[in-house]
């Protein structure tokens, strides 16, 4: 009777538990059986942690009877990323060189989520380091997408994005240094938010320099919520936003009331749509449901909808190049010496790579150029919206597509629309814009101006009043291996 409880989203569960209604083991169980039924086919988990969610449960039952006070989270189950630590659980990253990692202390995100009595339900496979675009790493399986199990979820959350769609968790954290929570919420029919650079602390991933690999990413990484409903990431990022001095590039939130902005009207609003950022080649059915979903702002949300592209660039080779600069170089060569074919083909490749400094300066000073256009485009237009993604879900066990709408294109080129927002440290999140005909999800990107999170989240929220997805579960492809 209770599994029909993981249909719920986060901000019923956590009422229900609050008010008694519901104890948060039942609702744990009912997290665990589903997994059990579900996991053999989607793959989601690296780790699950039944046994920890269990105790955590049972502990929070504990303290309402006894009167005290429950977090905001109380006893909803959370999926965590592979990538982002937590305390004696083991945080592999997908890579060999980790395979038996136990980190000492949670990051930041996870400490402020269980403290706010959360349940930790498992972490979920992504890529090694999150250096991909999808969910491939030499330990673990590939998670699998559930609107159809021979596709890709995306990544470089993969896990993450492919639980919540099976619906084995009401919500989950993901990690963003080029679009790895946008894209798995694209290719899974979820939402997922990735906030202002520095509203959300990380410690240690990116920040500690003992660990080659996990610490790369620094100023271009960001952990965000991805869930079902947009008020229920507004509830995780009232948990999770607010500096901390183990991360020097967080910030201030006090000028965001998250769940209030959610009720934010439109109109009057000048937002400016692109179906392509003047480059991109897009999937013929991709453009075709996110224009008619950005359409919607304009007749049924009062918006001024103008179809305009931002001047924004082709900047792969910056990207690659500030990943790589950012990366642990000499550690991860020693690593990749240490591993040999155990490391994945396309991490060794740009480790490989005869780097020379101008590279690196040169991708710095193309990042400045792209924050100086984007905050003068943003000055005419409140709000930008865009396809996420240039296609939809393709098949496991590549890196993407090289032909989109016949054209010939990088396998990267599918992401183009995301990494350029984690240059600018905009905020930016995916929405369910639609469906192919075949019934593949399709996302829309909502991208505010530097720190407008609370506008991101109101276009959001209002966008899922006339167009709700939540009701719309997946019926599970046939797997193909």
């Amino acid at each position: 009777m209770f599994d029909v409880l993981l249909d719920e989203d986060a901000t019923t569960l956590a009422a229900l538990v609050h008010r008694g209604e519901l104890s948060a083991r039942e609702l744990t169980q009912a997290a665990i059986d589903r997994m059990e039924q579900r996991e053999p086919l989607i793959k989601a988990f690296c780790t699950a942690t039944p046994e920890l969610a269990l105790q955590q449960a049972t502990a929070i039952d504990a303290r309402r009877r006894r009167g005290e006070t429950l977090g905001a989270l109380a006893g909803v189950p959370l999926a965590v990323k592979d990538l982002i630590c937590t305390a004696g659980v083991k945080t592999t990253s997908g890579s060999a060189a980790y395979a038996d990692f136990v980190p000492q202390e949670d990051d930041i995100t996870v400490e402020r989520l269980l403290a706010a009595d959360a349940v930790l339900l498992g972490k979920t496979t992504a890529p090694e380091f999150g250096y991909s675009g999808v969910g491939h790493n030499p330990l673990f399986p590939s998670p699998r997408n559930p609107w159809d199990l021979s596709k890709t979820p995306g990544g470089s959350s993969a896990g993450s994005g492919a639980a919540l769609a099976a619906r084995l968790c009401p919500m989950a954290l993901g990690s963003d240094g080029g679009g790895s929570v946008r894209i798995p919420a694209a290719h899974c029919g979820v939402y997922g938010l990735k906030a202002s650079m520095g509203r959300v602390p990380l410690w240690p991933g990116c920040r500690d320099e003992r660990y080659p690999g996990v610490s790369s990413w620094e100023s271009l990484e960001h952990i965000g919520p991805m869930t079902r409903t947009v008020r229920d990431s507004a509830l995780m990022m009232s948990v999770m936003a607010g500096p901390d001095m183990r991360d020097r590039h967080s910030i201030p939130c006090n000028d965001v009331d998250w769940l209030t902005a959610l009720n934010k009207p439109l109109e009057g609003l000048r937002i400016a749509f692109s179906a392509d950022f003047g480059y991109i080649t897009v999937d013929p059915e991709v453009r075709d449901v996110v224009t008619q979903a950005a359409r919607r702002f304009a007749r049924e949300l009062g918006a001024e909808l103008e179809e305009v592209d931002p001047g924004i660039a082709d900047e792969s080779a910056t990207f690659a190049a500030l990943v790589a600069f950012e990366s642990d170089l000499a550690g991860m060569r020693q690593m990749q010496t240490a591993l040999g074919s155990r490391m994945s083909p396309h991490l060794t490749a740009m480790l490989q790579r005869d780097w020379r400094a101008e590279n690196f300066t040169d991708a710095n000073t193309t990042r400045k150029k792209l924050c100086n256009q984007m905050w003068r485009f943003m000055q005419r237009y409140d709000l930008l919206l865009s396809p996420t993604l240039a296609v939809p879900p393709f098949p496991l066990n590549m890196q993407g597509p090289e032909v989109i709408d016949g054209r010939m294109v990088r396998s990267d080129h599918w992401l183009s629309f995301c990494f350029p927002f984690n240059f600018t440290g905009q905020p930016a999140a995916s929405v369910p814009a639609g469906f192919t005909a075949s019934g593949l999800p399709i996302g829309m990107q909502i991208v505010g101006r530097h720190l407008d999170d609370g506008l991101v989240l109101a276009a959001s929220a209002a966008f899922e009043r006339i167009q709700p997805w939540n009701h719309i579960a997946c019926s599970f492809g046939v797997a193909h291996d």
